[in-house]
């Protein structure tokens, strides 16, 4: 005869298995990334703090990881890509097919900075629902936080908001309207377009606009500007006063060695590195050793056969030699080697 005790046991043990095995397994949370990303409330609160917003005009993908390892609060994939890798004059042929093949290189390289597009020449200008269209559909496919677009369009902006997507605006000198300025020249420096300036930026900030790209100005008209509005300005070329600054990533690091770079490289640029040179003297030394056959020498040469192959392989070449028309059949499975 079972003890109470024993029975009790029993009937615990049976009620935890059956309990247990109904219970589901603890999952643990995956772990945090190493960094948060940023948005477009974080560089509100920035503003607020007035602790200053670093941007980085980038296109490609080595150029986003980069800036992504570096911190950088804000990666801009412009238009100015038809200028800086595309080689051409303006920014005006660049396409939106253009713009979603560099976004979606951009995208896959970083994920801290907010990564905002732009919106090329030809894709918004014509009414809302077009740029509705071309903004949808760089956000859908490229995996953007956001897009830009030049000037005061208001209705335009407040169209693209109400559909959903967050929209940076763009004053002073707007490059995409350099046929009708004349070219690429400074704005702001007449009084009454000075005060404009402040008018299209309040403008923006009532449509919807989270921050603004204010670009080519007198540092006191932008001052002005970012006085005027509570989203973050961002200048170029505009300054020390507004709540950040934008450069483009091959600008400042000086990868200007194609006279073309050079010949639209702004003033207002700050070189901060030399990888252009950089690049023309490891090039020119790769010539160097290729044409003196330095390079790539036993140490660049790593796949070797075995003693014995070697052997088989100098038979085979010298029945070869005396009977070019025999086949040398291979019996052997290929094997898998490691290249990097």
């Amino acid at each position: 005869m079972f003890s109470l005790k024993l029975v009790t046991r029993l009937n615990i043990n049976l009620w935890c298995r059956r309990n247990l095995a109904s219970t589901p397994p603890k999952i643990s949370a995956a772990p945090s990334p190493p960094h948060k990303n940023i948005t477009i409330h974080s560089l509100l609160l920035k503003k607020r703090k007035g602790i200053p917003i670093s941007m980085v005009t980038a296109y490609d993908f080595p150029s986003a990881v980069h800036v992504d390892k570096a911190g950088v609060d804000i990666l801009l994939v412009g238009d100015s890509v038809g200028m800086v890798e595309l080689g051409y004059e303006t920014t005006l042929p660049v396409t939106l097919d253009d713009m979603v093949h560099h976004c979606k290189a951009v995208c896959r390289g970083c994920r801290r900075p907010l990564i905002v597009g732009d919106l090329p020449f030809g894709t918004y200008e014509r009414s809302a629902d077009q740029a509705i269209t071309s903004a949808m559909r760089l956000m859908k496919e490229t995996q953007i936080d956001c897009i830009k677009l030049e000037g005061p369009r208001i209705e335009t902006i407040k169209a693209i908001v109400e559909s959903g997507i967050a929209v940076m605006g763009h004053i002073g000198l707007t490059p995409q309207s350099f046929s009708a300025l004349g070219g690429f020249k400074a704005q702001g420096r007449d009084a009454h377009k000075a005060v404009l300036l402040i008018e299209q930026a309040v403008a923006l900030e009532k449509a919807g606009c989270f921050g603004m790209v204010i670009e080519c100005v007198p540092p006191l008209v932008a001052k002005a500007v970012t006085e005027a509005v509570t989203i973050p300005v961002i200048g170029i070329g505009a300054g020390g006063y507004t709540d950040g600054q934008v450069l483009v990533f091959h600008d400042m690091l000086g990868m200007m060695q194609h006279h073309h770079h050079a010949e639209f490289t702004p003033q207002f640029c700050k070189q901060y590195a030399s990888v252009g040179f950089t690049i023309q003297e490891g090039l020119a030394q790769y010539i160097r050793e290729v044409e003196s056959k330095e390079f790539p020498g036993d140490e660049f040469s790593p796949y070797i056969m075995s003693s014995e192959e070697e052997s088989i392989f100098k038979d085979l070449l010298e029945k070869r030699v005396a009977n070019p028309k025999s086949a040398i059949h291979n019996s052997e499975e290929e094997v898998n080697i490691k290249v990097y």
